[in-house]
């Protein structure tokens, strides 16, 4: 048996150092196999997914030196590599299910699903479809066709018994199947969830180790049993540990910068991300810290994989980059690749446009463009309150305009001038004393050029990064008062 694995990633967002975590272990395996590594583009959420993200997506792993033998970009005989590509195939799998019986069509509309929801968690029931449409007569289901009303294709559960299956980490794993929900495989648009699309492109891909994070060990009893009614061998499951925050819970952009882009902006080597993703719950025979891609594929061995929650600590992250600088770049290679981060023409042509206006001398450049390549800005709380509100007020600022920030799908001047206005306005905050706090957590200083024209220049992630962190100067946002803010934010949005 030829061994493949495969990385889905979903281009809806930025790209996620948990993506290219999962993707070094898929590329690892495969290599230490003989075998091949794909990668897919899960981009069935038509509403959210966008070329943008695949392209950052793309870009940010090949950045860091993962390479895949089949992919959208370089193709295949397995392909299309874009689900959007395949939406006929899902809808002829589905169809086989709903005439073996194992899928029924169910008209159910969102308000009575969400009644349905709230009871439930009234009366603290387990969350799930209660199988509503489940028996509906075959002349029944003809007419509201005929109707055209929308509908949604269910898989069919066993409601007793177990699924018991093997994990190549975990050993034998069993769920209740009481406790699957009837899964919706293909959705009113007629576009399938993760759950058929991934199981009918492994098969069809050849997949024969599918190699995840463990937020995906209660979902295998579905893509277990949509194997068995296709009559298909299942691969094999390797479920890996989530990467965790320093207070061991799971990692997130609340607590740590989780972009793969942030980390290039900052200035990280890309030989020493990928080095450290390396080490998230795995280690060198020899148990040394520092190694390249090519010293961990040479060894490689996924039973060393230690099922402890994996640490991303960014303070660790930065220690080894230092080593990798210091080790392994001469003064010429440092001056290369600092120049190729962001002393260079393309970065240098973006910013002279706004600085020529404020300059007087050449030396004038390094005080004005110093905050496009710093990291975090060296600022205080009491800086952030020179900009005149109230702390209170201060915060709900900044915690709107990034949440309206990270819902832009399409990152430019433009948009991000629109995004802010639209909060300054619904907050009754007139533009300019809305921005006043943003240019001071954006570009440390009230003084510097239109804090939209900054944020376009820094791009997304440094953006959104250094608004998250003007947020814990003024002291963060606990729970109670996180929850409050959402509803007021969602009142206005």
């Amino acid at each position: 048996m030829t061994v493949r694995t495969r990385i889905a990633p979903s281009p809806t967002g930025d790209p996620h150092v948990g993506t290219a975590y999962v993707a070094l272990f898929n590329m690892a395996f495969a290599h230490s196999q003989g075998g091949q590594f794909l990668l897919r583009i899960e981009d069935t959420d038509q509403a959210r997914s966008t070329p943008e993200s695949e392209r950052a997506i793309l870009d940010a792993l090949h950045w860091l030196g993962l390479d895949w033998d089949e992919g959208p970009d370089n193709g295949g005989d397995k392909g299309p590599y874009r689900q959007s590509e395949r939406s006929e195939i899902y809808r002829e799998h589905a169809d086989q299910l709903l005439e073996s019986g194992r899928a029924f069509r169910c008209f159910c509309s969102s308000e009575r699903l969400d009644e349905l929801r709230a009871t439930q968690m009234a009366d603290k029931q387990q969350l799930g479809y209660d199988g509503h449409c489940l028996h509906l007569d075959k002349e029944e289901v003809a007419a509201r066709l005929s109707k055209g009303e929308p509908h949604v294709v269910r898989m069919q559960v066993p409601r007793e018994g177990q699924c018991t299956f093997d994990d190549m980490l975990r050993g034998e794993i069993s769920i209740d199947w009481a406790q699957i929900d009837l899964q919706v495989l293909l959705k009113e648009d007629g576009m399938p969830t993760y759950h058929l699309a991934n199981v009918v492109d492994d098969h069809l891909m050849e997949i024969s180790h599918v190699i995840r994070g463990e937020e995906w060990i209660n979902s295998a009893p579905k893509h277990i049993l949509l194997y068995q009614y296709f009559g298909w061998q299942r691969p094999v499951f390797c479920h890996l540990p989530l990467l965790r925050n320093t207070d061991k819970s799971k990692l997130s952009k609340r607590k740590n910068p989780t972009s793969i882009l942030y980390y290039q902006r900052m200035g990280y080597l890309p030989e020493a991300l990928l080095n450290y993703l390396g080490r998230m719950g795995w280690s060198m025979p020899d148990e040394r810290e520092k190694f390249s891609l090519k010293e961990m594929l040479e060894v490689f061995d996924i039973q060393r994989v230690s099922l402890g929650g994996p640490v991303f600590d960014v303070e660790k992250l930065s220690w080894l980059n230092g080593m990798w600088i210091r080790d392994e770049l001469s003064d010429e290679q440092l001056a290369d690749r600092l120049q190729e981060w962001a002393l260079n023409r393309d970065t240098l042509m973006a910013f002279l446009p706004f600085a020529r206006q404020r300059m007087e001398t050449f030396s004038d450049l390094a005080s004005l463009g110093n905050y496009l390549v710093s990291g975090m800005l060296p600022i205080s709380a009491d800086d952030l309150k020179s900009a005149g509100m109230e702390e209170d007020q201060l915060i709900e600022v900044l915690q709107f305009a990034l949440w309206r920030l990270e819902s832009l799908q399409q990152w430019n001047r433009d948009n991000i001038f629109n995004a802010l206005k639209a909060i300054a306005d619904a907050m009754g905050i007139k533009l300019k004393p809305f921005l006043a706090p943003l240019f001071i957590a954006i570009a440390g200083s009230s003084a510097s050029i239109s804090v939209m024209d900054s944020m376009d220049l820094l791009g997304a992630d440094m953006s959104r990064a250094r608004l998250r962190h003007a947020i814990e100067l003024l002291g963060g946002v606990g729970k109670k008062k996180l929850k409050k803010m959402e509803k007021a934010y969602q009142a206005i949005s």
